[in-house]
């Protein structure tokens, strides 16, 4: 779909402005900090900047001395373009924190655990260990020795694979994560190989028994865009997670929790080729 022009944002603006109060600085601050977006990590000249955002080159001037003071804005001082400050990409990051995706996401996993009748896990990488952000537990009940707060492998769970191949790790890098692997979770490279190649093509991960004895999961990424930045998982208890089983689950994860999904956020689009009816 082809960009705007400054024209006809302009326009979208003005039909805006009609409908609710709008406070002009602002408005234009707001242009600008989507007009450098838009230029990416080349920048882009005042003049530019301000045809992009519609606005004069005075008021672009002042408007992004403001911006690079609070970060928001750079300037290279060789060519003096502008471009997006490291505050505005972290404003980004922040939104999408263990405590904000905890918050966003636990209505998505109690959906899910109530449609699929298992254990249902959140988890976002920390360093080469998963960590437990959330937790939801079915009415029927399955021993599984697990808490908010606690750290387990990557390459022993179905989250940690999943992430794995949702980040693209390299073959080479992926012995690693088997470095700190308690002795009680063996784990060849050949079996995590397997397992990360698997779910890039299916969408999710499997673990069966690996992590935990008797216990199995399927694991899948949410992303952000290209970005990893968590993963779910489904528990079942080993003789239970059969093939066919997987295949369901993996659909319940689709219909159930990619309507729930905030803005920004998705499931891996491989996910829906290996859904179970």
């Amino acid at each position: 779909m082809p960009r705007p022009t400054g024209e006809q944002r302009a326009d979208e603006r003005e039909t805006t402005m009609a409908q609710k109060p709008v406070i002009e600085a602002v408005d234009r601050a707001l242009a600008l900090l989507d007009a450098l977006a838009g230029v990416g990590p080349a920048g882009a000249s005042l003049a530019d900047l301000a045809e992009q955002a519609d606005v004069n080159k005075s008021t672009a001037y002042r408007a992004l001395s403001t911006l690079r003071l609070r970060g928001f804005a750079d300037q290279d001082d060789a060519t003096g373009f502008y471009r997006l400050g490291t505050a505005a990409y972290e404003l980004g990051d922040r939104s999408y924190s263990p405590q904000n995706l905890t918050q966003a996401l636990h209505p998505a996993l109690v959906t899910l655990s109530r449609a699929a009748q298992e254990l249902v896990h959140l988890g976002v990488v920390s360093g080469d260990q998963v960590l437990y952000v959330d937790k939801v537990e079915p009415e029927r009940s399955i021993r599984v020795s697990s808490s908010v707060g606690q750290l387990v492998p990557v390459a022993s769970t179905a989250m940690g694979r999943a992430l794995l191949a949702a980040r693209n790790v390299p073959d080479e890098l992926l012995g690693g994560y088997l470095n700190e692997l308690p002795a009680s979770r063996r784990v060849s490279l050949e079996r995590l190989r397997t397992a990360v190649h698997q779910a890039r093509g299916r969408g999710y991960a499997v673990e069966l028994g690996e992590n935990e004895p008797d216990v199995a999961c399927i694991g899948t990424a949410i992303m952000r865009g290209t970005v990893a930045v968590a993963a779910l998982s489904v528990t079942a208890l080993e003789a239970r997670m059969t093939d066919a089983r997987q295949q369901e689950l993996a659909g319940l994860v689709v219909r159930e929790v990619e309507p729930l999904l905030p803005q920004g956020l998705s499931l891996l689009p491989s996910l829906h080729g290996s859904a179970g009816g």
